[in-house]
């Protein structure tokens, strides 16, 4: 019975974790319905972990300079320290969605926990925005089995990406964090980025605002800019 017992817990442990190779293998990503791309004639934007109180206010500024709109993933716990700043994010044009209340890895959050956390995530950035964000992204990008039902339940719209600048890292820089969000970048694609460091490396926020210096340009000429259309 041993072995058998053991099997069967490699087996469980196994299907809890396997949705969390969804940012980095497409095909796990196709197998659970979470989106990777946005079908359209432009690239989408999008930031995670804001708001933070210098990394917002500059990629806002550089995106209002070139006439974009991005998609950002707010964290409730730094919504509810900058409740003016999260408001400025949808007034001035961008979509507001979900990455949950703290940033933590699903993997290790029991179920009734996640659930707890994405109704006090929505209500916070619900009543701080003005908007009814139905967009989430799983802080790490990592879902679990029970994240994915949830967020079916609820009737929102998961999404990943396809294209990442690592700009969190600690050796990111603004020609590294944008030669990878160039790299083979079509239309339809999903670039992620972060407007805070609150849970990175810390100023990395500035590897990412002097990305866009080098991005923005690029996608204008490409007309992969995404402006004034909210998803």
């Amino acid at each position: 019975m041993r072995p058998s017992l053991g099997l069967s817990a490699v087996s469980a442990a196994v299907a809890w974790s396997a949705p969390a190779l969804a940012p980095v293998v497409p095909a796990v990503a196709a197998a659970l319905g979470v989106p990777r791309r946005v079908e359209g004639e432009t690239v989408t934007l999008t930031f995670d972990d804001g708001p933070h109180p210098r990394g917002t206010p500059a990629v806002l500024d550089r995106l209002q300079a070139a006439g974009a709109h991005a998609t950002f993933f707010l964290i409730g716990e730094q919504v509810q320290r900058d409740r003016g700043l999260a408001r400025e994010i949808a007034d001035r044009g961008h979509a507001i969605a979900v990455h949950g209340y703290r940033h933590r890895l699903a993997l290790r959050v029991a179920p009734r926990a996640l659930r707890r956390d994405l109704d006090r995530a929505h209500e916070v950035i619900a009543a701080a925005t003005g908007a009814e964000p139905r967009l989430y992204r799983p802080p790490f990008g990592v879902f679990s089995l029970a994240l994915v039902a949830e967020v079916r339940r609820r009737g929102w719209e998961p999404l990943l990406w396809t294209h990442w600048g690592r700009d969190w890292a600690r050796d990111a820089t603004p020609e590294s964090v944008a030669g990878l969000v160039l790299d083979g970048l079509t239309a339809g694609d999903v670039i992620l980025l972060h407007d805070a460091d609150d849970y990175s490396e810390p100023g990395s926020w500035r590897a990412t605002v002097g990305a866009l210096d080098l991005v923005l340009p690029r996608l204008t000429a490409r007309g992969l800019l995404r402006r004034g259309v909210r998803i």
